[in-house]
């Protein structure tokens, strides 16, 4: 993969944000808008994608477009990304932003983290150059010893669930708690249940992951189809990139499914009955919607293996992690059996019963999101400026 970054001139730079992955380019953005309306002449570049972009920030690269997940698919891509590490952090050095918000991605951020204390460009290592890290990476899940990474490198950590705090108790790290971002959004706007609405299926924003994914959504939507053949699939997209990929498998494989389903740009509002999803961001919405459905995930062989050593979570989805049980069930690998999903997915549009517990199931989960922050994330992001409450406005 190749790529360029825009190197040119940029006056003086208070504020870098990293997001490496299309969730955490719109959670950063989501941040920025409000930081740009309360402060519009703060300059703000950004090594993130589209929503950053529009959110007002100046856009060195788009890296959505390299985004991956897993051991062996970051490995394959070992040298790629180390040249890359080495260019934002020469980017760093050359441009000497007042702060750097790295956001989630913790396999290159905690990386570029080191890298900025290593030539002593950060606040810990003696710089002038303050690191906040926002969302913090899943510790509580398996790696815990990375808390100890942030204590050494970060300055500030901000959460997006309360009970993360208690994580970072033996370390000195400053952390705050700053909301989730779906606090605030009417979900309603972005997703919503519809008895007699289509499957919606969510095969996620990496192209990677959706060669896996996607060809057994379809064929678990075509066995559905076979008992409801007036039901249509809607299909998520995050990218022409991502669209292209869809279409390819689609047109190949499943050429009979092309007059049943229709492709929707995300961030358009979708109706569904049921969802298939990946146990992306997009899943948890669904769920705070009270969508029925199931969560599916396919990784690579070598890379489930391994995580499967290292993971300490009984499940997979978010929403399932909050709850503490399968409320929405999980088909994980060779546990994806079409007909078996399929059937499932009946019974979540034949039994209003079904459709009553996910009502209650989202309830419970935003009465967990919707903690009351200690800060709101744009003050406390504001906080990595070292400005005074007028000076940068």
């Amino acid at each position: 993969m190749n790529f360029k970054i825009d190197d040119s001139p940029h006056g003086k730079v208070d504020l870098l944000v990293i997001a490496g992955e299309c969730s955490g380019d719109q959670h950063a953005a989501g941040i920025i808008k409000k930081l740009k309306m309360e402060h519009p002449k703060l300059n703000i570049c950004s090594f993130g994608g589209r929503c950053l972009s529009e959110a007002g920030t100046r856009l060195i690269l788009d890296m959505t477009r390299f985004s991956v997940v897993g051991f062996v698919e970051v490995l394959a891509k070992y040298f790629f990304f180390r040249k890359l590490l080495k260019k934002i952090v020469g980017w760093i050095k050359k441009h000497r932003p007042a702060a750097v918000c790295l956001v989630d991605c913790p396999g290159l951020n905690l990386r570029i983290a080191r890298a900025l204390f290593e030539k002593k460009l950060s606040t810990k290592a003696g710089g002038n150059i303050n690191l906040y890290y926002y969302i913090s990476p899943q510790v509580w899940a398996w790696r815990g010893r990375r808390r100890f990474k942030l204590e050494k490198y970060v300055d500030s950590l901000g959460t997006i669930f309360e009970f993360e705090k208690k994580v970072y108790g033996d370390t000195k790290l400053d952390v705050k708690y700053v909301g989730h971002p779906f606090v605030g959004i009417s979900i309603a706007q972005i997703v919503s249940y519809k008895e007699d609405g289509p499957v919606l299926l969510l095969p996620g924003s990496r192209e990677s992951a959706i060669k896996r994914i996607f060809p057994a959504m379809l064929a678990c939507f075509h066995h559905f189809s076979l008992q409801e053949p007036a039901r249509m699939a809607t299909i998520l997209y995050a990218s022409d990139k991502t669209l292209a990929a869809m279409r390819k498998i689609l047109n190949k494989k499943f050429q009979h499914l092309v007059n049943k389903v229709s492709f929707i740009a995300d961030g358009k509002h979708v109706e569904a009955s049921v969802a298939l999803m990946s146990s992306g961001t997009m899943s948890l919405k669904c769920c705070l919607a009270a969508i029925p459905g199931a969560i599916l995930y396919k990784a690579n062989c070598l890379t489930f293996a391994i995580a499967k050593r290292l993971v300490k979570l009984k499940h997979i989805g978010i929403a399932n992690i909050l709850l503490e049980r399968g409320a929405w069930p999980e088909f994980i690998q060779g546990a994806i059996k079409p007909k078996i999903v399929a059937k499932y997915l009946l019974e979540c549009v034949g039994d209003g019963d079904i459709a009553s517990q996910h009502k209650d199931d989202a309830e419970k989960l935003k009465a967990i999101i919707n903690g009351k922050p200690e800060i709101a994330p744009e003050k406390w992001l504001y906080g990595a400026l070292g400005y005074s409450d007028t000076s940068a406005s």
